[in-house]
């Protein structure tokens, strides 16, 4: 019986959110760790994307990490233009801001109860006006920096880079739990 209470106590909502925003900070560093080998004009190499490089898919998601990071704080409204992919960081820059990003992300989320988990959350923008509730917000966080380390892992072929991490949630939690 106590083992049944103690497993239905760990299977919530919050829980849930926590172990994606781990596994995302988790993901984000296999990418990033992966991409330090590798010569940075390949990085920085173009090809026809959303985001012409590396690099650039990089800052994105970084900087799209950081604005919904804002939202699901609540604490103030982001400023859009200071999510402005115009700045020119090295890649060493970009590495550190995503990896920063994702830790802050994961380290805000692990505070969350299962209330707070479920407040709702408003965000506005010149292209939308939104309320939902807060874990839907991180599950964009999630959901959206995924769709990019695949896009990152497909510019890699197109320019070379075939050894790309496996970075599935499942591989997360066969292997990465333990050391996140």
């Amino acid at each position: 019986m106590e083992e049944k209470q103690q497993a239905s106590k760990e299977m919530n909502l919050a829980s849930l959110m926590k172990d994606y925003a781990n596994y995302n900070y988790w993901a984000n560093t296999k990418l990033v760790e992966w991409l330090k080998t590798k010569p940075p004009e390949k990085i920085e190499q173009e090809v026809s994307s959303s985001f012409p490089s590396i690099k650039l898919t990089l800052k994105h998601l970084s900087l799209t990490e950081r604005f919904w990071l804002e939202v699901i704080k609540q604490e103030s409204r982001p400023d859009i233009a200071r999510f402005s992919e115009q700045s020119n960081e090295t890649i060493e820059e970009v590495f550190s801001m995503i990896l920063e990003n994702s830790e802050e992300f994961a380290l805000y989320v692990s505070t969350l109860t299962e209330s707070s988990i479920k407040l709702n959350c408003s965000v506005e923008t010149p292209w939308f006006n939104e309320t939902h509730p807060r874990f839907e917000f991180i599950l964009q966080i999630v959901n959206h920096s995924t769709y990019h380390r695949g896009q990152i892992i497909t510019i890699g072929r197109n320019v070379g880079l075939i050894d790309a991490p496996m970075t599935d949630f499942n591989v997360y939690n066969f292997y990465g739990k333990s050391t996140t």
